[in-house]
């Protein structure tokens, strides 16, 4: 097949890109700076903003599959442009040339608890995005994973500049609930997508084998350099106030809206995984990509399984 991948440069592109091409597919790569990416050697690469159709307009001719992973990051603030511009967009834009230029196939990213209603921007758009898909001519497939991890990712580092070692605050203790999948079995499963049809028109919602909640992970960062931490609760009407006074300041790295982020859960219900003949409990857990999981196996962090917690 021939497949593009918007935003194929970043962290999770990357990992795709790699796993689509050792499968024998002709991958085209699409983002502002390729060239800065550690792709395979058979990659083509072609620089291109999303919010600029005419950019990318010409790259999607004779592509038999497209998947969108063009997104901000929900844990940082956004610099440059925002969500609207970025997600809903750049969206309009990639489901626009994939029409004009009859791309029968688009697998989406998307991320838990989209909703057009949402009370995050990163969510609301995410969720307009998928309208945008869902009312196109377009086969799709949206992907909604818990956060990732992995080498090149976000969310180890920014728990480490959100907290200091040893004694740290957080707000509401750190109880929000992720499900972090790795990113080396979320790549498969994307990959997957691309290739079966069976999947089309479905919302796939993938986390990994256990739930962690945000002192969990606080916990594994340092210990995973031979630090301790304890956690000492910020109540969350007092952390809410705080963020939006400093919503402003740009050293800050996390604003109202991620504030807002804390309140809900980022777990799956039903872990599609399972969809795709892979047991949950098969998944790389975040202790043993950290290399912190104790003899018995147990997380070092007291994490629980999926339907447990």
């Amino acid at each position: 097949m021939r497949v593009l991948i918007v935003g194929g440069s970043g962290f999770v592109g990357t990992a795709l890109t790699k796993e689509l091409d050792a499968r024998g597919h002709d991958v085209t790569v699409l983002a502002r700076s390729p060239e800065e990416a550690d792709l395979p050697a058979g990659v083509e690469t072609v620089s291109g903003d999303v919010t600029d159709y005419d950019s990318i307009d010409g790259v999607f001719a004779e592509q038999d599959a497209v998947v969108n992973l063009v997104a901000l990051s929900p844990l940082f603030q956004p610099s440059g442009p925002g969500h609207e511009e970025i997600h809903l967009g750049g969206t309009k834009h990639v489901v626009r040339a994939c029409e004009e230029h009859g791309v029968p196939k688009l697998v989406q990213m998307s991320a838990l608890g989209a909703d057009p209603d949402g009370q995050t921007a990163y969510i609301r758009t995410k969720g307009q995005a998928e309208e945008v898909v869902r009312d196109s001519s377009l086969d799709w497939v949206f992907v909604r994973p818990s956060v990732v991890f992995g080498d090149g990712g976000e969310f180890v580092s920014f728990t480490k500049v959100l907290t200091t070692p040893y004694v740290t605050g957080l707000p509401g203790g750190g109880k929000t609930r992720f499900q972090p999948i790795w990113v080396g079995d979320l790549a498969p499963i994307l990959a997957d997508c691309v290739e079966d049809d069976s999947h089309v028109g479905q919302t796939v919602e993938l986390g990994g084998p256990e739930v962690l909640t945000l002192a969990d992970v606080t916990k594994l960062a340092y210990r995973a350099e031979g630090k301790s931490v304890t956690i000492l609760p910020i109540p969350m009407p007092l952390a809410g106030i705080g963020l939006r006074l400093a919503g402003p300041l740009s050293f800050i790295p996390m604003g109202p809206d991620q504030y807002r982020s804390l309140k809900f859960d980022n777990t799956v219900a039903q872990n599609d995984v399972s969809s795709f003949d892979r047991d949950p409990n098969d998944l790389r857990t975040l202790a043993e990509y950290l290399g912190v999981e104790d003899r018995s196996g147990a997380s070092a962090a007291g994490g629980t399984t999926p339907g447990t917690a």
